[in-house]
């Protein structure tokens, strides 16, 4: 009964979110047409008559049972007499479009551990999953006849589950076209799933949206297998995505990266005090869209934090509103009035600041009198802001003493450049990962920015390749040949990769992580300088340190070494980090920064260079 009760008050607080809007009316949230309200099972008072459209059934479609089984949800439709359906599968999950019956109007939180919303209604019902659904990944659907002779849809989802459509049911999905952009150019509308509303008339469907993709990188040869026993990062055994990578998310109109975005602003005009609309949502894979539709005279202010956002507006009034699961990026939203207008908190599923984790543009309006505050959020939205050329500058590195066994040398000729080992991953047959950017050259680029910086404040660097190639063409000795330049007479080990993540996992993989292995007593402090530098100059999301694998670049050095993943290129937010210029200076940055820290406060191998008798 509890749980009745929890589920009905989330679908009441959660109908009164959402206003109806033509479709096309906003090119920044497409919404769906008008619904009915929720049907309130057990409260025969509140139940609704049932509603006659034309060409519809009086049968009702919805109500779904679920269960868990491992990682693995279950859902099960039962199906009216004369019902028939499609499915869609998508990058959020799977629409049922319903014809024979009406689809009674639900929204529901999580039905299960692969599942973590339903919404119904309008002649849909939308199952809202964790990671991304292709024609035959993330899910199966199959028919089967139960005892009482009825039907049911019985639909699995799951990262792991795979073979979508049984081969009776394979006629009725439809497909998202992922290879052309829609009409008029630019990106795609984001979509939100259905959610309840008024009783609208019905009408048609809408159309099957298409999103535009990233250009596939050009076709490289297959990469040289290690031998067994060679552990690699976990980014380095990630296949490229079937059909290119994820489609990028799409940017604000109008809106500079390069500037960050304000935190306060007004609407042109006089405020009247007008009653806000609720917000609206607006779903792409990783990131999503909140719209404020705001009246003249509006001001905001936007006030980042560590558990999300929160927007205080002034000149306005608003009805309390609480909303919950919203998407992997907002975990909900509330609306409160204040004695000067009102104040929207979004929870959000990792920390703000003032240059990460969301991005924001007030809009002019599309129609009307009312702009627009657009409002993207997602944890791999990083801090893409130009550095200036004094933030460019690593303070000099001191020179460190030489040491022949226990004599040290006098002291005009006892003193030289500390040396470091700078590995840019892969090269040459082997392109590493593959998706917004291929691995490779991102890290090469990375690498010598690096290099640059600290050879201008005094350090001597040893890049372990300056161009596409390898030390050798196997990919075995080629690691092993690596690791050997860390040897004592260098003082650390610094290897650039990019991570990446398989298309069904693909949305849970954004962020920069430091690896390290025992190696060496200072290790994990390296890892740990590198992995903070960075953070701090990218604003990206931390994934923290890992030294859960041994691995082949790290285990063969003798000195401190660590290994940086500095994005993942499968992440549709994260792989357009990679691909701008001012994220890959503030990454190099902060690997600069990282090892002058680590030179300066010691954490180097034995804190001296060998002589002539090493």
């Amino acid at each position: 009964m509890k749980q009745k009760i929890i589920f009905l008050s989330s679908a009441l607080l959660l109908g009164l979110t959402t206003t109806g809007l033509a479709q096309g009316s906003d090119p920044f949230v497409r919404e769906v047409p008008a619904q009915a309200a929720p049907v309130l099972q057990g409260v025969p008072s509140a139940a609704p008559a049932p509603i006659k459209l034309t060409g519809v059934q009086n049968a009702a479609f919805g109500m779904p049972r679920s269960s868990q089984n491992g990682s693995t949800t279950r859902v099960v439709f039962d199906l009216p007499a004369g019902v028939t359906y499609t499915l869609t599968p998508t990058f959020s999950g799977l629409r049922l479009d319903v014809q024979g019956a009406r689809v009674v109007p639900t929204v529901s939180g999580k039905l299960g551990d692969s599942v973590s919303e339903y919404r119904a209604g309008g002649g849909q019902a939308t199952l809202i999953t964790p990671f991304p659904l292709s024609l035959t990944g993330g899910w199966q659907a199959t028919e089967a006849v139960i005892g009482t002779g009825g039907r049911v849809l019985i639909l699995d989802f799951g990262a792991s589950v795979t073979g979508g459509a049984s081969a009776e049911l394979g006629k009725l999905v439809r497909t998202v076209a992922q290879g052309s952009a829609p009409a008029g150019g630019g990106p795609a509308p984001a979509v939100t799933p259905p959610a309840p509303m008024a009783v609208a008339p019905k009408l048609s469907p809408p159309p099957v949206l298409s999103v535009p993709r990233a250009a596939a990188p050009t076709r490289l040869p297959p990469a040289p297998t290690p031998a067994p026993g060679i552990t690699l990062p976990p980014g380095d055994t990630v296949a490229p995505t079937p059909g290119g990578p994820l489609p990028p998310a799409p940017t604000l109109p109008g809106a500079n990266p390069e500037t960050p975005s304000a935190l306060s602003g007004q609407v042109p005009g006089v405020a009247t005090g007008a009653m806000l609309t609720p917000l609206r949502i607006g779903k792409n894979p990783g990131q999503t869209r909140v719209v404020l539709d705001l009246p003249p005279g509006t001001t905001y202010r936007i006030v980042p934090g560590g558990i999300g956002l929160r927007v205080e507006l002034s000149g306005v009034s608003v009805v309390p509103m609480v909303a919950q699961n919203i998407s992997p990026e907002l975990r909900s939203w509330r609306a409160e009035a204040t004695l000067s207008g009102a104040t929207f908190t979004l929870l959000t599923a990792a920390p703000t600041t003032a240059r990460s984790g969301w991005r924001a543009q007030l809009l002019p309006p599309a129609s009307g009198e009312l702009s627009r505050l657009a409002i993207d959020l997602s944890p791999a939205l990083a801090d893409l802001t130009p550095l200036t050329p004094r933030q460019k500058l690593l303070a000099a590195v001191p020179a460190i003493p030489v040491a022949r066994g226990t004599a040290i040398l006098a002291l005009s000729a006892s003193y030289v450049r500390p040396r470091v080992v700078i590995d840019p991953g892969h090269g040459g047959r082997d392109p590493g990962a593959v998706g917004a950017v291929v691995e490779k050259e991102a890290v090469l680029d990375v690498a010598l920015r690096v290099a640059a910086l600290l050879r201008a404040a005094g350090v001597d660097v040893v890049l372990t390749r300056d161009q596409d190639g390898a030390l050798n063409a196997d990919k075995n000795t080629d690691l092993n040949m690596r690791a050997r330049m860390g040897t004592p007479g260098t003082q650390l080990f610094v290897s650039i990769h990019v991570n990446a993540m398989d298309a069904r996992n693909a949305l849970r993989g954004y962020g920069v992580e430091t690896w390290w292995n025992p190696n060496h007593p200072l290790s994990s402090s390296l890892a740990a300088l590198l992995q903070a530098s960075v953070i701090n100059q990218t604003g990206a999301f931390s994934q923290g340190l890992k030294n859960s694998q041994s691995l082949a670049v790290l285990r063969g050095s003798r000195i401190p070494a660590a290994l940086i993943e500095i994005g993942y290129t499968s992440h549709p937010v994260d792989g357009l980090n990679l691909q701008d210029t001012n994220y890959r200076d503030r990454v190099a940055l902060g690997i600069a920064q990282g090892i002058r820290e680590a030179l300066v406060s010691g954490i180097v191998d034995g804190g001296a260079v060998g002589g002539a008798g090493k």
